[in-house]
């Protein structure tokens, strides 16, 4: 036996005194409190046959060492310097995955290499297979200065092959685990969806960075499906689709997440919450970021599937060559989710079922905004509810923007659409009829110290609002 084999067989059998440390956090404080667990092992796949040289596959070894280190008692499984290939790959109860500073963990670029006997999604694109996963796993952590690289490149896993719609596996997915944390690893090329937990608990994000941008569609960052006390802080995303996308497909509601710290770019949304929106959202926190380069928008705020968003507050933010600011949305599209379903994004849709929900109380102060791009359909504040159902209690304070302006008199009479049921996107309501805000269906808004400037003189009205009761408007300056 090799020195490395015997001493990976004296780490199982003698425990250590390494930790996994779980976070668990209060919306209401943002504070982490960390609890302590005796931790058994520390395995070297290379000690299970894992081979580093970027083409074997190495599923089995890997995956025979988290089922080694479960067995122990849990530890940590070590990823050492050199290329990876794996295909789907489980975690387990109080395991740790550490790929090393200059080590790769590599997806395959095979589908026949991805399991499917996995809970899938059930949100459009609603893809089963994914790299990395787990099932009601408690105390798994993913922690290194290396790198994991799904290379879900559109030549591997192409959207579409002739008219048949290509599964694109997700890079990862967590189902009803808790007390998981991610600690500085970098994620890359996702095929579809990047992070993506169902129904998880206490979770922390620390200093990890993710880059799918332009390699797939739908890269989504971090998408968390009825999760609850989760905190991300001082993270770098650079997403293709939405960066931090919390989500409800089922009554549980999302509840309890904290952003802060945090660097952003998207060709979508920096933060949003929905569109799924079956359960909701409740005391959700963004704070001290920098949100730049998303064309499609910064903030969405979107409640259409009958649950309730209430208690946000989004603070601090930075916000640098953006299209719309901010969208605040509540429809009536009525998603059940009761099967997999895929978005539908013409005009004229029905509503699907689910009640009207709710979305009030939304306080977003200290904004600094450089809005830019030619697409006028996506500039501005947009602040919507449906007849017969208000918004209500919005607070825009200390906001500072500049726009590039351009709007004309025809822009300024144009009659915008309800689209009740419609895929909740800005830019399909077409250029509105303000040059800043536009607010419909509202009840208590508040608009204190707004600050605009634009790049181009706009005819339009700065402030256009319809059916709103109970307006506040103070300090407002348009230059």
């Amino acid at each position: 036996m090799s020195r490395r084999a015997i001493c990976a067989l004296i780490a199982v059998i003698v425990p250590m005194t390494l930790m996994v440390v779980v976070g668990a956090f209060s919306a209401n404080t943002a504070e982490v409190t960390d609890s302590v667990r005796p931790a058994a092992a520390v395995l070297d796949v290379l000690d299970f046959g894992a081979v580093g040289d970027g083409v074997s596959m190495n599923t089995a070894a890997i995956q025979k060492a988290i089922d080694a280190c479960a067995a122990a008692g849990g530890g940590k499984v070590v990823i050492p310097a050199g290329s990876f290939v794996v295909g789907t790959i489980r975690m387990k109860d109080n395991v740790i995955l550490h790929v090393d500073e200059k080590a790769v963990l590599l997806g395959s670029t095979s589908l026949a290499d991805y399991a499917e006997d996995v809970v899938g999604a059930v949100e459009a694109p609603a893809f089963n297979k994914c790299l990395i996963y787990a099932h009601k796993a408690k105390n798994i952590g993913f922690t290194g200065k290396g790198l994991v690289d799904a290379r879900g490149t559109k030549q591997a896993f192409p959207e579409k092959t002739g008219n048949v719609l290509g599964e694109r596996p997700m890079l990862m997915r967590l189902v009803e685990c808790e007390n998981i944390t991610f600690k500085d690893l970098a994620f890359r090329n996702s095929a579809s969806w990047g992070l993506h937990l169902v129904s998880c608990r206490n979770v922390r994000f620390d200093g990890i960075r993710i880059d799918s941008q332009n390699n797939n569609i739908n890269n989504d960052g971090i998408d968390l499906d009825g999760c609850v006390n989760v905190l991300i802080e001082n993270c770098v995303i650079n997403s293709g689709d939405d960066a931090i996308c919390p989500k409800s497909t089922t009554t549980q509601v999302c509840s309890n997440i904290v952003v802060r710290g945090c660097t952003i770019s998207s060709h979508t949304a920096a933060y949003k919450l929905g569109t799924s929106s079956r359960g909701g959202f409740v005391d959700m926190k963004v704070s001290d970021c920098q949100f730049h380069d998303c064309p499609m928008g910064a903030i969405k705020l979107l409640m259409v599937d009958g649950g309730r968003l209430e208690n946000v507050e989004i603070s601090n933010i930075t916000m640098d060559k953006v299209g719309g600011p901010i969208f605040i949305r509540l429809g009536n599209r009525g998603r059940t989710y009761d099967k997999p379903t895929e978005q539908v994004y013409g005009q004229g849709v029905a509503a699907e079922g689910a009640p009207v929900g709710v979305l009030r109380n939304v306080r977003i102060r200290d904004i600094r905004a450089t809005v830019t791009g030619n697409e006028r359909d996506r500039q501005g504040i947009m602040i919507t509810g449906i007849p017969g159902h208000r918004i209500e209690d919005i607070v825009l304070e200390n906001i500072k923007i500049s726009l590039p302006g351009g709007g004309t008199a025809a822009d300024a009479v144009r009659v915008v659409q309800e689209d009740v049921a419609r895929y909740p996107e800005q830019f399909f309501f077409g250029v509105l009829p303000s040059s800043v805000l536009y607010a419909r269906h509202v009840k208590g808004l508040v608009v204190r110290n707004l600050d605009v400037t634009f790049d181009k003189p706009d005819v339009r009205r700065p402030i256009c609002v319809e059916d709103v009761e109970g307006m506040e408007q103070t300090g407002v300056l348009v230059h």
